[in-house]
């Protein structure tokens, strides 16, 4: 009798451990709104770390806007800032963090862009109104002012901090 008391258990008992786990597993899946904005916060903060290593490794001087771009104009320019429908020709610089270069002018040319109807980086965007014509700057965009989770799916990888170096040749 004991054998069989003994046989049922060491069966059922690895059943019932296996389906608890099951169980677990599919509920831990499944994040609320809460464990989602936490991980977010997590990774924007983690986001601003790296870049605040970056900019003291470089020993650039740069400011945080209230979105979470950071720049530094080297180059005030002339005139005034740029607006909506301003078309902008520059020279940049696009690279990651670890100095990968992604795109360059040097490489593709001049970009020609009309700031605010252009598809462009929202950080980007938003770093060419700080400039005026004649403008040099760097821009340090976090993920979700650039390319966000997925990059750009050619040479900008998901989650990628982009810097920009930028050359104002002409505004029209």
């Amino acid at each position: 009798m004991q054998i069989r008391v003994i046989a049922f258990f060491l069966i059922f008992l690895p059943l019932v451990s296996c389906r608890e786990k099951h169980v677990i597993s599919l509920t831990a899946s499944k994040p609320g709104k809460n464990e989602m904005a936490d991980l977010n916060r997590y990774l924007i903060q983690k986001d601003r770390e790296r870049i605040k290593n970056f900019i003291e490794r470089k020993n650039l001087k740069m400011s945080e806007s209230p979105t979470g771009l950071w720049y530094q104009i080297i180059k005030e320019g002339r005139g005034k800032n740029f607006i909506d429908n301003d078309k902008i020709v520059m020279n940049y610089e696009c690279s990651l963090l670890d100095g990968t270069r992604c795109y360059s002018s040097n490489d593709l040319g001049p970009k020609e862009v009309v700031l605010g109807r252009s598809e462009m980086e929202q950080g980007m965007n938003e770093g060419l109104r700080l400039l005026k014509p004649g403008a040099e700057a760097i821009f340090i965009l976090p993920p979700f002012l650039a390319y966000g989770l997925v990059g750009d799916r050619k040479l900008i990888p998901s989650r990628a901090v982009i810097v920009y170096n930028v050359n104002i040749l002409q505004a029209k």
